[in-house]
């Protein structure tokens, strides 16, 4: 039965959804609405299972760049050589392909250091503003596209133990949040929530019952309610109602037996980071980093997630040796070139321990088992910095890597030089490569419809 006015009275907490289901009176919590407020907003208004296995998306960050002369390498396509800087992925450079080249075009915007870059790469245009983000990010719209059939649409994680630390937005103003350290994240995938795809018996909690039957009590009047409402507030519910919804399909899959998933093993909780740990020091950041790695690709062979984003170091990063108070953001612009070597010796360190983390967290995904192949082989991962030449702060010639074959639809270890072209080249091509009918992709001048082609299987 469904009531016309489909707003019912307020709470300390606020205006609530009312329904029925099953003969049972349910109601839903609401934001508060423009619709609720008088005209001047400053008070509340008188009146009112089975088959092919999934293929898996994940993006992997480092900030600051590379040393072009160090890490670019000078042959194209397979076999390609390895510079100074990228000698520590030899181990899975058959897994790994270098995109060198792509630019971020400014279109006469300013270069905002650590911004325009990053949100270039990400969203196929450039801003100088944080609040000038104008579209979602490339993990999100993939997440909307792939993300639904498992238990989080997405997981965020940032090794350097702040929350804060993501490059994951839907808008300007809504950043999703990491994970910072191992520990938090084996809970929230392998706590109380968790149910073993492999084990032979299952028992919906009844308590997820009820907490489903009160979302899906409500449809009838979320819908009328969206018809009356202005255009601010039907945006307002939009992004409200979406996150009921996800937690309405998460409590779906916690009432269906998960199905078999042969490479998932639960694993051992990590020990937390010791009281006192400097996350700020590559080694203890490495550690953080692996382990996360290692729980990650449980995660991801468990069906808990087909989306993902891993920070490794922030943009600006903030790494440090041990003992030392200058980093490797500061370094970048202080620190003298050798003459001797040609180059800044101390950025040269932290961009190969870059280099080292990222072929740690390949390995840990070829190394689980999965199918006839490997979990590496069902998925693609973007791996890329904010920066080119840090000292610099360039946007030209990013670097960018991917890993996996993304289920035969990509041909990894090859050399792709971009030769000046827009980077949104390469957004195009994920989004086309997991199954997006994008036809183009990119803002103003960064707008493509070419694909990399040259990765494709």
């Amino acid at each position: 039965m469904t009531n016309h006015n489909p707003v019912h009275g307020t709470t300390r907490r606020g205006f609530l959804l009312r329904g029925v289901l099953g003969g049972a009176a349910v109601t839903v919590g609401l934001p508060v609405l423009d619709a609720f407020l008088n005209g001047n907003g400053t008070a509340f208004a008188a009146t009112l299972g089975g088959g092919r296995l999934p293929v898996r998306f994940g993006t992997w960050f480092w900030g600051c760049g590379m040393i072009p002369d160090r890490w670019v390498p000078k042959a194209t396509g397979a076999q390609y050589d390895l510079p100074p800087q990228l000698q520590p992925i030899k181990a899975v450079q058959e897994h790994v392909s270098i995109l060198s080249g792509f630019d971020v075009l400014l279109d006469g915007k300013g270069n905002l250091p650590h911004l325009t870059g990053n949100t270039g790469v990400r969203t196929g245009g450039p801003v100088d503003d944080w609040l000038a983000i104008r579209a979602p990010t490339l993990d999100v719209l993939i997440a909307d596209a792939i993300g639904s059939g498992s238990f989080f649409r997405s997981l965020d994680l940032s090794a350097d133990g702040n929350a804060r630390t993501s490059y994951s937005y839907r808008d300007s103003r809504s950043m999703n949040p990491a994970v910072p350290s191992a520990a938090e994240f084996y809970r929230k995938i392998f706590g109380a929530d968790f149910n073993d795809p492999n084990k032979s018996d299952f028992t919906p909690d009844p308590r997820v019952m009820v907490r489903r039957s009160v979302l899906s009590g409500v449809t009838e009047e979320r819908q009328a309610l969206m018809r009356r409402v202005g255009a601010a507030d039907r945006a307002r519910l939009d992004q409200y109602f979406t996150a009921l919804r996800e937690l309405e399909a998460k409590l779906a899959l916690q009432l269906q037996k998960p199905p078999p998933a042969e490479a998932c093993a639960i694993p051992a909780e990590p020990f937390p980071l010791p009281a006192g740990a400097d996350i700020t020091d590559v080694q203890q950041r490495k550690h953080n980093h692996q382990m996360m790695a290692q729980l990650l690709a449980m995660a991801l062979a468990c069906n808990q997630t087909r989306v993902f984003n891993m920070t490794f170091s922030t943009a600006a990063s903030d790494l440090r040796q041990a003992g030392q108070t200058t980093g490797h953001h500061q370094n970048t612009h202080e620190e003298l070139i050798d003459r001797a070597l040609g180059y800044q010796p101390t950025v040269d360190f932290f961009a190969v321990r870059s280099m080292e983390a990222w072929a740690d967290f390949v390995s840990a995904l070829a190394a689980i088992k999965e199918g006839d192949g490997t979990l590496l082989d069902n998925m693609l991962v973007f791996a890329h910095s904010d920066v080119s030449y840090a000292k610099n702060h360039d946007v030209q010639g990013i670097p960018v890597m991917l890993a996996g074959k993304a289920g035969g639809r990509v041909k990894p270890g090859i050399h792709v030089a971009g030769a000046g072209e827009p980077i949104s080249r390469v957004g195009l091509t994920l989004q086309r490569v997991m199954g997006m009918a994008a036809e183009s992709w990119g803002i103003e001048g960064m707008n493509t419809k070419r694909p990399v082609s040259e990765i494709l299987a």
